[in-house]
């Protein structure tokens, strides 16, 4: 698709979702990882000797000798760098991703602290590609822009509701079952998770129903209920909807297994949601499942009540809900406008 690879900077990179990005670009075909960041006693550090790798899986050869930088634009830019992933917290970001932006870079975020701006797309490629062209608001090709992807729950719902649009959504009920990764590193204290469920996550129900309209232009009643469960990967979601149109769960497996949207991009699936009758299915157990590892939403459990559609999807959150995702919607950015 192109002669060389474009050069890509992570910034936040040791926690949970930098190390997602880390892993992820290690080998990408379009992306060549040139710049990493991390907090300021890491600077100068080799990456595979500061990093705490918490991934379920060795940390790849290629990015342990890699050299923690600061975090210093002029740098970057002579480092070649023009995309940048950010895995920083909201408040950090909030500062640091408007001062790339108006630097002239391609700001390709997980923190949620731009996400509701009215000129940033929350991005999920396979659901809203439309919604890319927002960067021309914020002045692209003339300046840098910034394109955020969704909370990880929402993302799941949105992949597994967007081929069911057609069918008129007029309430959403979700209940979220959410892995500790999800809180990130070092998160919550085992004290307060072992042997427990925690069945409240700040801000978390909020998210949920306000991104999923924005992402599918739908305007349902959303009911939300999360909680953290001691599980370290993997969000589990049990959904209800109710449909103005008359649905036979035949009807949406069939729809699930032709949505191929965006499946010509390196880190989508060929089939981006996977549906099981198995009466177990699916399980956290599975977040690292599929092609590419963790960016398939599987979806099981689906049946018919009372005109009700209800059916549980697992969501790996760091993954396709994170830093897979915004991989993923720098992928479709290239593919669609290609780089300057």
């Amino acid at each position: 698709m192109m002669d060389k690879k474009i050069k890509v900077a992570v910034i936040g990179a040791t926690g949970a979702v930098g190390q997602v990005f880390m892993w992820m670009l290690s080998d990408h075909p379009w992306f060549e990882l040139s710049y990493v960041t991390a907090s300021a006693a890491r600077v100068g550090q080799k990456y595979g000797a500061t990093a705490h790798w918490v991934m379920p899986f060795e940390m790849p050869e290629s990015i342990k000798d890699i050299e923690v930088k600061e975090f210093n634009l002029p740098e970057m830019t002579k480092a070649g760098v023009r995309i940048v992933f950010s895995a920083l917290p909201a408040a950090v970001a909030r500062e640091a991703e408007p001062q790339l932006r108006a630097e002239g870079f391609y700001v390709f975020s997980n923190a949620a602290a731009m996400r509701y701006d009215s000129d940033v797309p929350i991005l999920i490629p396979e659901t809203n590609l439309e919604q890319l062209d927002l960067i021309r608001e914020q002045g692209y090709p003339q300046t840098g822009f910034c394109v955020t992807n969704a909370n990880c729950v929402t993302t799941g719902l949105a992949m597994a509701l967007a081929p069911l649009r057609k069918y008129g959504i007029k309430t959403i009920t979700i209940n979220s079952y959410q892995s500790v990764s999800g809180a990130g590193y070092p998160g919550l204290s085992s004290f307060d998770i072992t042997d427990n469920c925690i069945p409240y996550i700040g801000g978390e129900e909020e998210k949920i129903e306000k991104e999923v309209k924005k992402i599918l232009s739908i305007d349902p009643d959303v009911y939300a209920y999360t909680v953290r469960v001691p599980v370290m990967f993997g969000h589990l979601e049990t959904v209800w909807l109710d449909l103005e149109k008359d649905v036979e769960p035949e009807d949406i497996i069939r729809d699930w297994a032709e949505f191929r949207e965006a499946s010509d991009l390196p880190s989508s699936p060929e089939q981006p949601v996977v549906y099981s009758d198995a009466p177990t299915f699916p399980q956290p157990k599975y977040a690292f499942w599929g092609n590419p590892k963790g960016m398939v939403v599987y979806t099981g459990r689906l049946k018919k009540k009372n005109g009700k559609i209800g059916f549980v999807l697992l969501v790996n959150n760091i993954v396709k809900g994170a830093a897979g995702g915004s991989i993923q919607n720098a992928e479709a950015f290239v593919s669609r406008y290609g780089i300057r």
